[in-house]
């Protein structure tokens, strides 16, 4: 099949609204801007500080803090594109990027759609209809249910039938969001049921799929690119095995396990599911892969029709800008190269910089430092005093390294996280470099359970040793001002730090010219401290440190410390100076249910008087566009609730209070 637009006459990008936000918004820019091309930004009321607003040559506000509000109302995108005189629409990922009605619109509009043809979106934009057309042109699915009854006793009848383990999935939409692995029939009705909440409120669409689960597999995807005369290509696959709660978290390319023979095998049923369905523009193929069988067997998982977020693994490794070649494909321009002419150069990596803490949790707050590292690429809409709120995505950014060899890269970005600096709110960027440098990934091993069974170890890295726990309560004592260079003081003060759970004591005494004693229960260590910026320089036990620290307001004002020496952690501090016993951290989480951070109470499964018991689900949040299930961390009985279904809440903030059980 050829595609549905028409080549008949050049199609104009000259002025190109971007209907989207953040790190996209800004590498479109970019791309842009290279070519001559004036763009226009949109933004919503949460945004409109942002840097993809200041860096387009026009911006217009959409109003609004929702989603539904701003980047997916169709009406205010198009009136912002005739208001501008923009002549085409980049959808970017996420949001309206795969919505064939949006490119529909954009069409009728009389507007140039940088992105594959509506028709070809609705044919591979839903799983369902990808896989019936993925089996009609021979290429590999996995046994599964993909029909239009949606009643849980199809869906029960359906799941006797294939046998377990399944795992259900949203028909439509992407990012992990509406995917459950049911492993027992009796977790199937669940898993149907917070499958179809999550994929209505994320997608508009609660239909479901559901398919045989490999549970060992890789994730590999192969990048391929279409004009509008005919030609596709591949670019050839990034592995993208390391997630968590569905979602990738690091990317690479080539993958470890993929050879010339196998890339060259996928790069064929990728292109023939493109041209099965007349696709124009960037897309991206996705296949599991079962290394458990010797002949390596693939199997489709979805096509996404847009831009990856993880492009620029391919970028590198090309040497391409995929962004300029949509826009060309969008102009009506053939394809620069063949496949014969494609060359693959070295190892790309890149790893997603996300607002969560070392358990996945979606963290909100005010960036209060930044710094970027020398030597990388980092596709980032970061500032000092960006705000990250919870009605988008966690993603921050993309740092991606390029080097000759898998392990030149992973070195190079290891290195690079290090000088990364992001304070005021949780990030992943230790973890990150934690699961680079574990055994299994460095060894080219890391499969899709990867984390489900490795999170742990990795979180082992994270644990600050006694001289960086010192130095650390130092860099939150010295963050303001440096210790007096004169008039040495004889007396030593007791100073008091909550490290989660775990209370930090020392006593401190400064001697002048920069010099600070420290007692730690029986041990007397010598500590300097000076300053260069907003970098303090530590030196303990002959060891020197660099540290950042930042205080961070909240229901409990903490402080948000990085450690960069010997080794390198990142450590959230309380004051305790002041506080009783009683109304420390441990006590605090037997006594009441929190939320953990920024979000809307979408469900409540207690009331007052209830009884219940450790781990049992309580109520559940949604938070950057997922949703997250709240459980009770005792047994005991709810006393009071002190927030209702629909309420937006926020960290620290007590939601429910518990009496111990009679």
């Amino acid at each position: 099949m050829t595609s549905t637009l028409s080549t008949t006459l050049p199609h104009k990008v000259t002025r190109l609204l971007i209907a989207n936000r953040g790190e996209i918004a800004r590498r479109v820019i970019r791309t842009a801007r290279h070519m001559g091309i004036q763009t226009v930004a949109v933004y919503s009321d949460a945004d409109c500080d942002a840097l993809h607003v200041k860096e387009a040559d026009t911006a217009v506000a959409l109003g609004g803090t929702l989603s539904a509000d701003s980047y997916l109302h169709i009406d205010k995108l198009l009136q912002a594109a005739r208001d501008t005189g923009a002549d085409a629409v980049h959808p970017g990922y996420g949001f309206l990027s795969e919505n064939a009605e949006f490119a529909q619109a954009v069409i009728d509009s009389g507007l140039t759609w940088v992105g594959p043809p509506p028709a070809a979106i609705r044919a591979l934009g839903s799983k369902s209809a990808a896989k019936a057309l993925a089996l009609k042109h021979s290429v590999p699915c996995l046994p599964g249910y993909f029909g239009t009854d949606q009643s849980d006793a199809t869906f029960t009848a359906q799941a006797q039938q294939l046998g377990l383990p399944l795992m259900v999935k949203a028909v439509a939409g992407g990012g992990g969001r509406g995917m459950r692995l049911v492993t027992d029939m009796a977790q199937l009705l669940p898993a149907l049921n917070s499958a179809r909440s999550e994929a209505l409120a994320g997608f508009g669409n609660g239909d479901l799929l559901m398919e045989r689960a490999l549970l060992r597999p890789r994730h590999i995807e192969v990048q391929i690119m279409a004009d509008m005369h005919g030609h596709c290509i591949h670019l050839g696959e990034r592995d993208c095995s390391v997630q968590r709660r569905h979602q990738k978290i690091i990317e690479e390319s080539p993958s470890p396990a993929v050879d010339a023979a196998l890339r060259a095998q996928l790069g064929k049923a990728a292109i023939a599911l493109a041209q099965s369905a007349g696709y124009v523009g960037a897309g991206t193929v996705e296949f599991l892969l079962d290394e458990a069988q010797a002949n390596k067997p693939f199997y489709l998982m979805e096509m996404n029709t847009r831009l990856q977020v993880e492009h620029p693994v391919t970028e590198m490794l090309t040497g391409l800008d995929l962004v300029e070649w949509q826009l060309r494909i969008a102009r009506g321009e053939p394809l620069p190269l063949t496949q014969a002419d494609l060359r693959l150069q070295g190892h790309a990596i890149e790893v997603r910089l996300c607002a969560e803490d070392e358990h996945f949790t979606p963290q909100t707050g005010t960036v209060q430092a930044f710094s970027a590292p020398e030597g990388l690429r980092f596709d980032h809409a970061l500032h000092v005093g960006a705000v990250v709120t919870p009605h988008y995505d966690s993603m921050l950014g993309k740092l991606i390294a390029h080097a000759p060899t898998r392990h030149d890269a992973i070195a190079k970005l290891c290195a690079g996280l290090n000088q990364t600096t992001v304070l005021g709110l949780p990030t992943n960027r230790a973890f990150l470099e934690a699961c680079l440098q574990h055994p299994t990934f460095a060894a080219g091993e890391a499969l899709i359970p990867f984390l489900a069974e490795q999170a742990d170890t990795v979180r082992e890295r994270l644990e600050a040793t006694s001289d960086a726990r010192t130095v650390a309560l130092l860099a939150v004592l010295y963050a303001q001002q440096t210790p007096a260079a004169a008039m040495p003081s004889p007396f030593t003060r007791p100073v008091h730090m909550g490290l989660g759970d775990e209370l930090l004591s020392l006593s401190l005494q400064e001697l002048g010219q920069g010099q600070v004693r420290v007692q730690i229960q029986d041990a007397t260590h010598e500590a300097h401290i000076h300053r260069s910026g907003d970098l303090l320089h530590i030196t303990l036990n002959e060891r020197r440190w660099q540290a950042r620290a930042v205080a961070c307001s909240g229901a409990v004002k903490r402080w948000h410390v990085q450690l960069q020496g010997p080794e390198c952690f990142e450590l959230w501090l309380t004051d305790q100076n002041h506080s009783a016993p009683s109304t420390g951290a441990s006590a605090q989480a037997t006594q009441s249910l929190r939320a953990p951070f920024n979000g809307k109470l979408i469900a409540l499964h207690v009331q007052e008087g209830q009884s219940v018991q450790q781990g049992e689900a309580v109520l559940v949040i949604e938070s950057m566009k997922l949703e997250h299930i709240l459980c009770a961390p005792r047994d005991a009985v709810v006393h009071s609730l002190s927030a209702s279904v629909g309420q937006q809440v926020g960290p620290g903030q007590v939601l429910v209070q518990w009496k111990d059980a009679a």
